[in-house]
């Protein structure tokens, strides 16, 4: 008995943990592509001499 529940609960952790993986793979796919607009947005947005591809 303590066998399957040891796999059971097994099976649930590894599920809800490829839930989680797949779910942070979408939020790291967003995250880039907001980058990339931004990047290229700040890029064209200003032509002087002072012109830097971060905020700081």
């Amino acid at each position: 008995m303590a066998l399957i529940l040891a796999v059971l609960l097994l099976a649930i952790l590894l599920g809800g943990l490829g839930f989680a993986v797949h779910v942070l793979w979408w939020i790291a796919l967003v995250v880039l592509v907001v980058w990339i607009l931004g990047f290229v947005l700040r890029s064209a947005e200003g032509t002087g001499a002072r012109r830097r591809w971060y905020r700081w």
